[in-house]
């Protein structure tokens, strides 16, 4: 795991490497163990590295094949490297170190633009090809792994986050109106290729981007997830074994690929809890795990100790139970936030950054729950909109998902940034594709492609990061995601969600685990709307720097902060914090 950056001059000139230094500073956290850069002609790289598979200096980056001509930076892990080192060595390739990396570069002298089809992992990747001069841009097909650019007529510049590219020049740091539309539609979810900033864009999940010496570019799809029955006619255990062993490989993989231990983020959620479990069933003995826990607020408990305590007792792994008080979870918010390479209103964002600082002093490397309930469908929404009768798909989908409706949107925003219902059209081509047999197939598919990429996966590898802490997501493996999208959604939404892995689940998991309510990450100092985070909220918003930027119409923003908790949108989240969350992320940005 680390951080990438890097510039490819398009005007005939060589790129200016304070630039490059400046981005490499502001990626020290993602790889604090070595730095590197690499320049040839109009391209310069730079990488912070955060060694994890092959320790030594020979898996050092950027990486350079002379012989191949090529070079490389790489942020991720590919899991399925030792298999391919294999190939490519029988294909005739020499390696010289013993990591992942290499095995990329070889790949792509082998393969070219389908390198990327041939790796199972979580990357962004970069490499330069010293004699077409051209520059290869991929990532993989769940986005785990950022790719950031920025570019104008004389160059393109790329990071694994935004702040490494705002610490250059000639960024457009002005909002982007569509980008703003899908971010308080989605909850936070803006797609690729926007960012709320003009000037910075992304490169989209199961894509490459190959850019030529004349600024020629070439943006390829090299992967679609299909949501459909397969031909053969599966039963319920066939499904549950199928499942089951796919998590076991999925499991073994992210625990197996590291040269370092990896430890085990235990929330006492069933996913979380499956994962230790999995971990015992394919005989790891060490089995680290990490817990955190808030203060009670009079409406909900701030920790999950309960469930937790049961899965420690009956595994019996090396466990770390950490308790964050109130006090310090306002006070750490904006760190939390400045880190975010993009804003994000998930309230358990600040968990997730104070549990990394504890567990990054343990281990670099951790196994975590995110996507399994957007695999196997286990938030409420998802039977709401599977037993909607609307035939069509997009007014079916939005009225349990959207966060706000389009008139609500010319109600918030001034009349410069709003615009047409730009969210909406890009929805209703994700539901309506051709790649998924029924509605909730179409909607898991969007889920998984699209909207947790620019949520929990990116909130998560954000907030880990910041402290030099790898998260491996087996819930989002390739070939798992690939199984599970075609399975009956019946199978997904039966009892309660998540059936299949319920089932897998009993015996192994303590079943008060199993049979507990659906929980989220409790940050309840953060959820109720009241005392400091309240007037938190408030001096945001009624801050010169708000007032000056004029994104919000002030009776809009008056309204909300009178009465704060009856604003909530369909899933339960706080409109004001919505509207807070990004006008303090700008700031700290320094926008």
């Amino acid at each position: 795991m680390c951080g990438i950056s890097g510039e490819l001059r398009l005007d005939g000139q060589i790129p200016d490497l304070r630039n490059l230094n400046a981005m490499m500073a502001k990626l020290e956290k993602r790889g604090p163990d070595h730095g590197g850069s690499y320049s040839d002609g109009p391209l310069a790289f730079g990488h912070r590295r955060l060694a994890i598979i092959d320790l030594s200096y020979k898996s050092s980056q950027p990486m350079v094949d002379a012989e191949l001509g090529l070079a490389l930076v790489f942020n991720g892990t590919i899991y399925n490297y030792p298999e391919l080192r294999a190939e490519l060595k029988a294909k005739g390739y020499h390696f010289y170190s013993d990591g992942d990396t290499e095995t990329i570069l070889k790949a792509y002298a082998e393969w070219g633009e389908d390198a990327p089809k041939h790796l199972i992992g979580m990357f962004a990747f970069a490499i330069w090809d010293m004699k077409q001069k051209t520059l290869f841009l991929a990532r993989d097909r769940m986005g785990i792994k950022p790719l950031y650019y920025t570019q104008n007529a004389k160059s393109l510049r790329f990071a694994s986050n935004t702040q490494a590219l705002l610490a250059t020049p000639n960024v457009d740091t002005s909002l982007d109106p569509l980008a703003l539309h899908n971010l308080f539609t989605l909850h936070a979810v803006v797609p690729a290729p926007r960012t709320v900033l003009n000037g910075i864009r992304k490169l989209p999940p199961a894509h490459s981007l190959t850019i030529h010496a004349d600024g020629r570019q070439t943006l390829k799809r090299y992967w679609n997830l299909v949501a459909k029955r397969p031909n053969e006619v599966r039963s319920e255990q066939d499904w549950i074994e199928a499942i089951h062993e796919a998590l076991r490989v999925a499991v073994r993989r992210r625990n197996n690929i590291a040269d370092v231990p990896v430890g085990a983020l235990l929330s006492g959620g069933l996913d979380s809890s499956l994962l230790v479990a999995l971990l015992d069933e394919i005989g790891i003995k060490d089995i680290r795990t990490f817990t955190i826990g808030f203060d009670d607020q009079p409406e909900e408990k701030g920790s999950e100790y309960e469930y937790s305590d049961a899965v420690v007792e009956r595994f019996k792994p090396n466990h770390h139970k950490f308790h964050i008080p109130n006090e310090q979870t306002l006070k750490r918010l904006p760190e939390a936030v400045a880190n975010m390479a993009e804003p994000m209103f998930g309230q358990d964002a600040i968990g997730f950054y104070l549990l990394s600082e504890q567990v990054s002093q343990h281990v670099k490397v951790v196994q975590s729950g995110q996507g399994a309930d957007e695999v196997f469908g286990g938030y409420f929404w998802y039977p709401q909109t599977h037993a909607d009768q609307n035939p069509d798909r997009l007014a079916r989908f939005s009225q349990y998902y959207f966060d706000r409706n389009h008139t609500e949107m010319a109600q918030m925003l001034q009349p410069q940034f709003q615009t047409s219902d730009y969210t909406g059209e890009l929805v209703r081509e994700l539901l309506e594709t051709e790649y998924a047999d029924e509605h909730l197939d179409a909607v898991l598919r969007a889920d998984v492609t699209t909207f947790i990429v620019d949520d929990p996966v990116k909130r998560v590898d954000n907030m880990t990061m910041a402290w030099g802490l790898e998260a491996r997501v087996p819930f989002l493996d390739q070939e798992l995601v690939e199984l599970a999208a075609q399975m009956p959604p019946e199978l997904k939404l039966r009892d309660g969600g998540k059936y299949v892995l319920k089932k897998i689940a009993r015996g192994r998991v303590p079943d008060s685990v199993i049979d507990r309510p659906k929980g989220y990450f409790p940050v309840p100092a953060l959820k109720f709307v009241r005392g400091e985070f309240l007037q938190m909220m408030r001096d945001v918003l009624h801050s010169q720097k708000a007032k000056e930027r004029g994104l919000y119409n002030p009776a809009y923003v008056e309204k909300v902060l009178s009465k704060p908790e009856e604003h909530l949108t369909r899933i339960q989240g706080s409109k004001l914090w919505h509207m807070a969350l990004l006008e303090l992320w700008l700031g700290l940005q320094g926008l």
